[in-house]
């Protein structure tokens, strides 16, 4: 897909990402979080005592109440975030060294661009930072952006663009490194319904080609249902796990599939597993 390997360039396609993908896991090990509150200095505790294990090329949700400190595990995850007590492994190693080595890719609930670069520029922004070989850039803007369905957007900028694709556009920039492991906090939440099922849509489309192991947090139930392959399920403040739920729906997915009696029977037993609401 880049070529001959050179010196300079490392070949990168999707079948070697496969590979790595395939190889990733995440352990949360008794995870507590606590952190002062900024207005009274009263500590908050976030997240209690919390299990998960991730395997290798999985698709996971985060659900729960606000407040329940979906975002703040995945920013630990993600190392954005440090536990109070406990341990988080990643394919055997710190957080921090996985993000040094650049295997995470992080999508926001804000698209977060840049309004003075095009849609291609946006999306080099990361490759530029690593200093990667312009050919290598360029390469991978162009097949990225054929990925999310914005080929033909390149030159344009986020301005003129709609919600839903700034989030294409966010999601493209995150997958330009070949990320083992995409981390998304609520990146559709903000779109309308029917934009948001096309988005949850394509990104299953992605996923099954790249194969990256995602953990997605959302406020959604159908949306995590839809998507997964389990649900985790947080209790309302401070988090812990109340339920994982595996999701055994067959794939390849579409919206159809949210008609059929054991979609929604799924829809129910995610729902019934909260605590406390």
């Amino acid at each position: 897909m880049f070529g001959r390997k050179t010196a300079v360039e490392p070949r990168m396609t999707w079948e070697k990402n496969n590979e790595a993908a395939v190889g990733a896991e995440i352990k949360v090990e008794n995870v507590s979080i606590s952190f002062p509150n900024t207005a009274n200095g009263e500590i908050i505790e976030a997240l209690r005592n919390v299990d998960l294990t991730i395997e290798r090329g999985q698709f996971i949700s985060l659900v729960g109440p606000s407040g329940c400190g979906k975002t703040t595990l995945l920013r630990a995850i993600a190392d954005l975030q440090q536990p109070t007590s406990g341990e988080i492994s990643v394919r055997g190693q710190n957080p921090r060294d996985v993000r040094l080595q650049k295997k995470y890719g992080i999508v926001f609930q804000s698209p977060v661009l840049y309004d003075w670069r095009s849609v291609r520029r946006n999306v080099c922004m990361p490759m530029e930072l690593m200093g990667l070989p312009k050919k290598h850039r360029t390469k991978m803007v162009t097949e990225m952006l054929d990925l999310v369905g914005l080929l033909d957007f390149g030159s344009k900028y986020p301005k003129e663009l709609s919600g839903g694709m700034q989030q294409r556009v966010g999601i493209a920039r995150a997958l330009a490194i070949r990320p083992e492991i995409l981390l998304m906090d609520e990146p559709f939440s903000a779109l309308d319904e029917f934009t948001k099922e096309k988005l949850n849509e394509d990104l299953l489309e992605i996923w099954s080609k790249t194969k990256t192991t995602i953990v997605f947090v959302t406020h959604n139930i159908s949306e995590a249902v839809f998507l997964s392959d389990k649900v985790v399920v947080l209790s309302p403040h401070p988090g812990r796990v109340s339920a994982v739920v595996d999701i055994d729906l067959p794939r390849p997915r579409t919206l159809d599939i949210k008609n059929e009696a054991e979609f929604g029977a799924l829809v129910a037993k995610v729902r019934s597993s909260f605590e406390g609401v």
